[in-house]
This record gives structure tokens, sequence and C-alpha cells, in this order.
């Protein structure tokens, strides 16, 4: 960026820049997220006449998706009177970065009218399946690389990292572990999405016998990454010692700096298994500032403890510290320690002051796919095409859960009305609920029905899911915001340690 300033601010006549120049000074401007910098750069370009040249557009739409503009980015796309390959692929590429999966795919639909995709396309579009959770187009997308692409591609290393982390991400670790072990190559990326996969269902034996494969067998040095998903196996099943093992590793035997990544995983580790004060030590000893995560996770542990309301408090008060008092989940979060607690009292001002600080709780939104068409549910949703039917289901279920036994556990529902047939009717209508209603309902015999939810799942809702999977004799995959729980006869993969 220097150079290009002295470039153009020079003495030099024979120095004008050129299609080639602009790339580079773009690439730049997008590396160092240097919006204002790269708008004068565009400016440039148009002045020197380069407003339609292919490869300096496709260095825009690049650099203005990179910094966070992709109004920008898709003006520029569709003013462009050619485009190649790789201006397909970088809109398409953006959008599933910026979590606009639909789009993204919709595009890849555009492209084949007039180019034919290579593997940077089809990683996008992995990635976009597993973004949605989108098990039929990922099947759809896998099937065509089959068919339509060449092996270079259909054997790419980047290309089958990426379906392992798709089909991971959608529910099918059986499908992501035969696609890793038919891989020709793997490299540290295809390791970590196993490893990563692996953690992410709970299979942490698993994930550690495939680390101590990589290293063992394929001799690939593990990174920082790796190291994540390794802390995350055990984190997800509650192993302490070996987590605490594997830090030591880390830094001892591989020289990896940890990361608040690393360090979160061990907080959150030590808070679960109820070692709350090694998690605080952990906290004071750590040479890098916690941040709000790393709070958050004590204030959740806390919770799931019943840990003193003292304590919880404090960690509320780091959390406001580090990123402002503006994160709905932290006061949810506090609401479920003073339910605990049974200070509903206290759980009625907490939701009053959110509302004078205008702090609104993010809803709970789940999504199912049911043949290759996504639904989506809120709580308490009734804008779906089959509501009346999904909630004659509803009724159902909670009779039939009622005829066992069945009471609800009100922690889930801390933020609604205090009596509690409000609370209760608040927590049937929990957007998995009905996801998964609709999913019984809609599903062929025999097959899974697979929910995908914005929020972590609540204790009430874990136990219904059980018991819905032992009366329906039906598989229910939910994932969540922390991870995967498969749930069959009666029982959770999770163990119930989540």
């Amino acid at each position: 960026m220097e150079l290009y300033k002295a470039m153009v601010t020079g003495e030099e006549e024979t120095a004008v820049p050129d299609s080639h120049t602009f790339p580079f000074v773009l690439k730049a401007c997008a590396y160092t997220f240097s919006l204002c910098e790269g708008k004068q750069v565009h400016a440039h370009a148009l002045k020197h006449g380069f407003e339609l040249d292919t490869h300096v557009c496709n260095s825009l739409i690049h650099f203005y998706a990179t910094c966070g503009r992709l109004d920008l980015a898709e003006k520029i796309f569709y003013k462009m009177n050619k485009r190649n390959e790789v201006s397909w692929n970088i809109m398409i590429d953006s959008y599933a970065k910026g979590g606009k999966f639909d789009t993204a795919l919709k595009m890849f639909g555009e492209m084949q009218k007039e180019h034919d995709p290579d593997g940077y396309t089809m990683q996008s579009v992995f990635s976009a399946c597993a973004g949605l959770g989108s098990l039929s187009l990922g099947l759809w997308a896998h099937a065509y690389i089959l068919k339509k692409c060449d092996k270079n591609i259909v054997d790419d290393v980047l290309v089958n990292t990426c379906l392992v982390d798709m089909y991971c991400k959608c529910g099918e670790l059986e499908i992501a572990k035969q696609v890793f072990e038919s891989m020709p190559a793997r490299d540290v990326n295809s390791w970590n999405s196993i490893i990563m996969g692996l953690a992410m269902h709970g299979k942490a034996e698993a994930a550690l016998d495939h680390y101590v494969r990589m290293v063992k067998v394929d001799k690939i040095v593990p990174n920082s990454i790796t190291f994540v998903g390794v802390l995350s196996a055990c984190n997800h099943r509650g192993m302490v010692e070996e987590g605490i093992v594997h830090f030591d590793m880390m830094t001892k035997e591989y020289n990896v700096e940890p990361r608040l990544e690393h360090y979160g995983c061990l907080v959150d580790l030590f808070a679960r298994a109820g070692r709350i004060d090694e998690a605080l030590n952990v906290v004071s000893e750590m040479p890098i500032k916690p941040d709000a995560v790393i709070w958050r996770s004590l204030l959740d542990a806390c919770c799931k403890q019943h840990a003193s309301v003292e304590l919880s408090e404090e960690m509320v008060r780091q959390v406001f510290e580090s990123e402002g008092s503006v994160c709905s989940g932290v006061y949810v979060l506090l609401s479920k320690v003073y339910a605990s607690a049974c200070r509903w009292n206290d759980v009625g001002l907490l939701r009053k002051l959110m509302t004078d600080k205008g702090v609104t709780k993010e809803p709970g939104c789940s999504l199912i796919e049911i043949d290759g068409g996504v639904h989506e549910f809120f709580a308490g949703d009734t804008t779906h095409p089959q509501s009346e039917n999904i909630y004659k289901f509803v009724n159902e279920i909670e009779e039939k859960l009622q005829s066992i036994g069945y009471l609800p556990d009100f922690s889930g529902a801390t933020m609604v009305d205090e009596a509690n047939d409000g609370k209760q009717n608040t927590l049937r209508l929990h957007s998995e609920r009905l996801a998964i209603a609709f999913g019984i309902l809609n599903s062929r015999p025999g097959m899974a029905v697979r929910v995908f939810k914005n929020l972590r799942v609540c204790n009430d809702c874990h136990r219904v899911t059980k018991l819905i999977s032992r009366i329906y004799n039906v598989e229910i995959i939910v994932r969540d915001r922390a991870r995967f729980h498969h749930f069959k006869d009666g029982s959770c993969s999770c163990m119930d340690y989540w």
C-alpha cells in the first residue's frame, strides 16, 4: 500500500497503474481490512478506466466482501459485463462466509448456467450446506462432484476436508468417517475436521484415537486448532485429567502457545465438572485477559452446579465489564440462577431491567429439513401451514408425558410469567419441540428427525426429547449452539453431560 501511494504520488511519468496493479493493492487492502484506503483505490481504478475489467472487478468484490460490505460487492458483481469462474466463486464464498447460506446455494445454481464449478466452488457449497444443516443438499452436492467433476476435484484434499466438515455438521457422522477414511491424502486440516466433528458429537474416545493416529501413524504435527478439538472432546465428556494432560502436552511437547480458545476449553472443563475453584485459578493465572466467553462459561457452570448466587452475580459483573450490559444471554443465565434458588421476584426484576435497558432475549429458533425443504420454527410459532396439526400433536405428546409421570423443570422458562401454568405452557412451545413434532408427523418411518437450534437446549427440553424418542420409537438428532445430541430409546449420546 505504501509502494502504491509512492507510485501514484511520485514524479515518474511512466509509473501509471494498469490492470495488474489494482488487484495486488486491493488484496493488500483486504488483508488489512483497510476499507477507507480500498475505496480510494477503487476510485483510482475508475479514474483510469478499469471499471469493467474482470480481474480488477474480481479484486474489488473480494475486497468489499472481506471488509464486510457484501452490499457493495454485490453491486460490482451485477454490474460486470463479463464474469469468469473466479467472479462466481468469490461471491458464493462470500455469501457462505457471511452466513447467507441460501443465497450462496442459489448463486451456485445460477453459476452452472454459465460456468462449470471447480474445487473452490464446491468447498463453498459444502460450507453453505453445513451452515444450513441441509443434509439432502449436501448429499446432492457430493453426488454432483462424483458425477460431474474430474478426478482431481474428487480427490482434492480441501474438497474432501470440506465434505467431512459438512457431514459432521449435518449430523451424519458415519458418512463423515467414510469420506475421511477414503481420502487418498490427508493434511492437518483433514485431521482437525474429523477430530472436531467427533468432539462435537460427544465421541471423545474416538476423537482422541484419531489424534493418536494423526501424530503416531501419519506423523502429522498438530497445530493450535487440533488442540481446540482435543480439549473440546475432553470437555464434552468431562474427561478432566485427560484434558489437563493434553493442555500440558500442547505447550511443552509441541510448543503451541495457548490462546483464549484453549484457556476457554480448560476453564469450561473444570467448571462443568463442578471444580469451579480450579476454573477460577486458571482464569487468575492466565497470561491473557479473559474475555466475556470465559466469564459466561463460568456463569453457566455456576447455574448448572447450583453455585452461590453471589458468585454468579460476580461472574455477571465480569461479563459486563468485558462486553457491556447488552448481552441478553447473560441475563438469561442469571435468571436461571435465580430460578434455581426459587427467587422468582428477582427473575421478574431482571426482566424489567432488560426492558428498561432495551435488551431483548434472542428468540429460540429451530430448523428442520424434510424432503429437501427447510422449515423454521420459533417458540410459540403459529405461522407454519401445518400449525393446527402440529399443536394437536404437541397436546398428544404432553398427555403421554404426563401419563408416565413427567414433571416439568421450570428453570428453562425463567423469563416468562410467574404462574406455573404460564411457565409450563411456554416450555411445551419451545422451538425444538414444535420442530420435533413436525418432524415426527412428516418423516418416513425409520428416518431420524434432525433439528438444528440456535440456542443451547434447556434441561426440560432435553429430558422431554429423551422421553419422546422412547415413546414414539424414533431417533432424534439435535444440534444446539454447543454440540450434537443423539436421542434414542430414551437416552442421549451426551449421557446428560452438556
